[in-house]
């Protein structure tokens, strides 16, 4: 169904039909259709959603339409699609709403709605116990697997998965996982301590999101049991949470290795004003930086002067230094952010960048130094000069590209702060040092 039929439904006024196509969607597909309407038909178009359905499709609508539309319901419907949420959507639609909304909306839920929020909301942002659900199923390592049926059967409905179950002892340690398939598949007098697998992969509260998405990548996961200092299970991360997280460090690291301040804000949805303050900050530190680029051509002016031809080769030096920095730190940073280098890997891969940045300036020097002598016709020792440079200049591209990144990383910070804008302005200056000493040393320029 697309808007342009929705659209048609509301101008001809025949709601039971528009509500009839909306309830045969998939709720991701109806909220994306709200998604599209004019604001002024959310609302219309949301209350002829049943209550059951209205919850699921305000889960998947984006944070500043769910913001509208709760702004507009009543006490009573608010309260029943907090308490129809997952406890993790309801807190993360809490965490972005002006606290003064926060406390009517708590003022409105149900006692263990309030708590559970509540309990979420304490934890740091990005963190494990921020992003978790508390809504789990736990079995006793006592139980046999047909008592286990029987409750999961009795909680199973709320909960935010039954594919996983988790084995706590009286303590509400964890002491194991045992899967839906295997409750199913067993005897039913089969106790849960003889089947439950012990070796649990967790991680705590405070583990970063994106330490929890690599965990979750790294063992194929589709849930993950997040415990307190203790080991006491206190809640659960899911697949469709760190394909969210995903997405947004993606986002994040793109935005940064494009020397811009990362915003949660959908693009369309951004004003002007507010790229003009996530872009400018970095311009201007890159556009001073770069005048230090003027300040060498000036100095080797004389060398300019002599051989005017060199002028010509400033821009193909000074790009292809800044692309293969930008590839060298691109490599790297995406192997740092999968965990593929280690701290003992560093040597190793400075060694394996050295020999590749060599290979790739031989081969670009070797394709150029046949133009340079067939096509434009230069003296072999300008030719030379250029071709020269032009390895050089790629192998320190590369090494600016590693060392860059690494040495951020190192002292705690951003590996993707140090990407393509601030390698190509310190690669564009060192070019065009190794360039002019090259032609000054080779052609016997007097600077």
């Amino acid at each position: 169904m697309n808007i342009e039929e929705i659209k048609a439904l509301i101008g001809a006024k025949k709601y039971s039909e528009l509500k009839n196509n909306l309830i045969s969607l998939n709720e991701a597909d109806t909220a994306a259709v709200l998604e599209e309407l004019p604001k002024d038909w959310q609302m219309a178009i949301f209350r002829l959603l049943p209550k059951d359905q209205a919850a699921e499709v305000f889960a998947f609508l984006p944070r500043d339409i769910q913001q509208e539309l709760i702004k507009s319901l009543t006490n009573v419907e608010v309260t029943e699609i907090l308490d129809s949420l997952m406890a993790d959507d309801a807190a993360d639609l809490m965490d972005e709403m002006p606290s003064s909304v926060v406390t009517q909306l708590l003022a409105n839920t149900t006692a263990d709605t309030r708590r559970t929020i509540n309990h979420l909301l304490k934890f740091p942002e990005d963190s494990a116990g921020s992003i978790m659900t508390v809504e789990f199923v736990d079995l006793k390592e006592t139980l046999t697997l047909e008592q286990s049926l029987e409750r999961i059967r009795d909680i199973g409905l709320d909960k935010e998965t039954v594919n996983t179950c988790y084995v706590l002892d009286p303590a509400r340690k964890l002491v194991g996982t045992v899967t839906l398939r295997s409750i199913i598949m067993g005897k039913p007098d089969t106790v849960i301590r003889d089947i439950m697998e012990e070796n649990v992969i967790s991680v705590d509260t405070l583990t970063d999101q994106e330490d929890v998405a690599h965990t979750m990548s790294k063992y194929d996961f589709t849930s993950l049991p997040v415990v307190d200092s203790e080991n006491r299970l206190v809640g659960i991360i899911t697949i469709d949470d760190v394909v969210d997280i995903i997405q947004e460090e993606a986002t994040e690291d793109i935005q940064k290795m494009a020397a811009i301040v990362p915003t949660e804000t959908p693009y369309v949805k951004t004003s002007a004003f507010v790229l003009w303050r996530k872009r400018i900050v970095w311009l201007l530190l890159l556009m001073v930086s770069a005048t230090f680029t003027g300040g060498i051509i000036g100095r080797y002016e004389a060398a300019l002067s002599a051989f005017i031809v060199l002028t010509a080769y400033i821009p193909m030096l000074m790009d292809t230094g800044g692309n293969a920095g930008a590839q060298s730190s691109t490599t790297i940073i995406r192997a740092m952010s999968l965990n593929e280098i280690s701290k003992g890997d560093v040597l190793k891969t400075l060694g394996k960048e050295i020999l590749t940045s060599f290979l790739c300036g031989i081969s670009l020097s070797a394709a150029n130094f046949v133009k340079l002598l067939v096509i434009d016709r230069l003296e072999v020792s300008v030719a030379a000069v250029i071709c020269l440079t032009l390895v050089v200049t790629v192998m320190a591209a590369n090494m600016v590209g590693v060392l860059l990144p690494l040495a951020a990383n190192k002292v705690g910070l951003d590996p993707t702060v140090m990407a393509s804008p601030l390698i190509t302005t310190i690669v564009d200056a060192l070019s065009l040092l190794i360039y002019f000493e090259f032609a000054t040393t080779l052609l016997h320029i007097v600077t």
